[in-house]
């Protein structure tokens, strides 16, 4: 999670087997101060955050969840065009923590890098 200009606020490096919106739930619960110093909070995520029950595990957390809709499934969020512009954003912040942590360049394919 990140502010709009990108400042990291918190990251969780998780098993990709692991679901992502447990993920962002688990991030939640375990930084409430989050949340708390922000109201009306609001977190930009893309369509692997659909869920009702993540839709509701937020609400009660006064957190609302902006994501692209489905074509098929009623009007579009007004403020979904918001999306495409943080796009970069979002793919700046990914790229400097993979920098930082070595996600890349980790060299667990060989002993050495174990």
């Amino acid at each position: 999670m990140c502010t709009p200009v990108g400042l990291l606020l918190t990251w969780a490096l998780a098993d990709p087997k692991f679901d992502e919106r447990q993920v962002l739930a688990a991030q939640i619960d375990n930084e409430p101060h989050l949340a708390a110093a922000r109201p009306c909070l609001l977190i930009l995520a893309d369509k692997g955050y659909i869920a009702a029950e993540l839709d509701v595990f937020l609400a009660a957390r006064g957190i609302s969840l902006l994501r692209p809709s489905y074509r098929n499934r009623g009007t579009p969020h007004p403020a979904e065009p918001l999306l495409k512009r943080v796009r970069q954003l979002i793919k700046s912040v990914n790229d400097t923590l993979k920098g930082q942590l070595d996600l890349e360049r980790h060299g667990g394919r060989i002993i050495e890098g174990l």
